[in-house]
């Protein structure tokens, strides 16, 4: 791994008050950040390996290096991208420079006042690592981003560095991180990542769990069982603003689970809990999880699975779910789970999916899970990656567990 800082001489006034106070509002606007998609050839290690703990270390002594040379300054107003000359982009170089982004170098060019290519480049490199869409152009996000303080980022790092710690205990060959905070996942294979998927995960007053465990089958058109939560804030105030509402989803309501099927019209919904019967959408077009959905042992009860609305994959905020994950190109991410079993492909997903019929499929392959809150990593091959607190659970200790909605406090 190559983690270094490279000392220059001009100096950065030291970074003081509450850094905290600095970090930006949330902010997911702009161009869409990340991709679905097969990365095997690169080689690039996963959010979380057996080489993790050690790269986290190297990260905050780099970090703590970067604060005891004062941190960084803010960036000047003004536009700066490519084509752009002015003393701005000095400044940008030198902000590049301190978290080693650029080599000291840059800043001794014939012209660095000019925003050239080199740089482009590497402000792609941070805006990656950061979880922005890589234009090379400094955008609102990017430069919030870059005028965090040094020391907040260093905080960040050794805040998470326990969480990391823990992810990874126990980690098999196969495992499936995914990252709330990133609304992202990794399919790994022998700690390099074989694909990415986008996701959508819990709102930030519904927030996913986190948690450890292992993949146990893989349904396909499967019924949906409606938490009573989500009958209680949502379905039933849309049954009595549209009688017609549960016919349109195929749900069905029944005097518990296994009972017997009850008309909804007879039920005085404005005075019965919301857990007093069970109501169960039927497999189709309209099902909450679509084709399928990927089961693991947890105390939360929820699981990874498509979604009829893929649209939501297209936009940065995808904190979106009731607590569960949404998982992008759900048939890549199915064929990999079940790779060498039973001579699984894309054309028998096809063909049990086209039955509408509920088909569980028991999993042979060891694939461990990890839902995971990770706000600062470190890997292997030398990156360094921030996510913003979506949940605001850093400082906190949080590490497993089923975070409080924002704002509860």
């Amino acid at each position: 791994m190559a983690f270094a800082t490279k000392a220059y001489a001009q100096t950065v006034p030291q970074e003081t008050g509450s850094f905290a106070a600095a970090v930006p509002p949330l902010d997911l606007s702009g161009k869409l950040a990340t991709h679905t998609g097969v990365v095997a050839d690169a080689q690039e290690s996963a959010m979380v390996t057996e080489g993790s703990s050690e790269a986290m270390a190297s990260a905050i002594s780099m970090y703590e290096e970067i604060v005891a040379q004062g941190g960084w300054r803010k960036l000047p107003q003004g536009k700066l991208q490519k084509g752009i000359k002015s003393n701005a982009v000095v400044a940008l170089r030198e902000r590049l420079v301190r978290e080693s982004y650029m080599d000291i170098d840059a800043l001794s060019v014939a012209d660095p006042q000019t925003y050239d290519g080199m740089l482009i480049g590497a402000v792609r490199n941070f805006q990656i690592n950061h979880g922005i869409a890589p234009t090379g152009k400094i955008d609102n996000r990017t430069r919030a981003a870059m005028d965090v303080p040094a020391q907040h980022r260093l905080f960040m790092l050794q805040d998470n560095q326990p969480r990391i710690e823990a992810y990874g205990q126990g980690l098999g060959g196969r495992n499936i991180l995914v990252n709330i905070p990133s609304v992202q996942l990794e399919l790994v294979e022998l700690g390099k990542v074989y694909a990415r998927h986008n996701i959508c995960c819990g709102k930030l007053d519904r927030p996913t769990p986190t948690l450890a465990s292992k993949v146990t089958d893989v349904t396909f058109n499967p019924t949906w069982s409606a938490p009573a939560s989500i009958v209680e804030k949502d379905i039933i105030p849309k049954y009595l603003k549209d009688p017609g509402y549960l016919d349109s989803l195929n749900i069905h309501v029944f005097d518990g689970v296994g009972g017997p099927e009850i008309d909804p019209s007879t039920v005085d919904w404005e005075n019965t809990p919301a857990d007093r019967y069970h109501f169960l959408q039927a497999p189709g077009d309209q099902n909450a999880l679509a084709t399928v959905k990927v089961n693991f042992k947890n105390p939360f009860m929820v699981y990874m699975h498509d979604t009829p609305h893929r649209e939501l994959f297209a936009q940065n905020n995808r904190y979106q779910s009731s607590g569960c994950v949404r998982v992008e190109n759900v048939r890549a991410f199915i064929n990999w789970i079940l790779a060498g079993q039973d001579g699984f492909d894309e054309a028998q997903f096809e063909m049990i999916t086209a039955t509408q019929e509920t088909t569980v499929m028991p999993v042979h392959n060891v694939i461990d899970v990890r839902f995971m809150y990770l706000t600062a990593w470190a890997t292997e091959d030398g990156h360094v990656n921030f996510r913003p607190d979506v949940y605001q659970l850093d400082g906190a200790g949080f590490i497993y567990g089923q975070p409080d909605p924002v704002g509860s406090a």
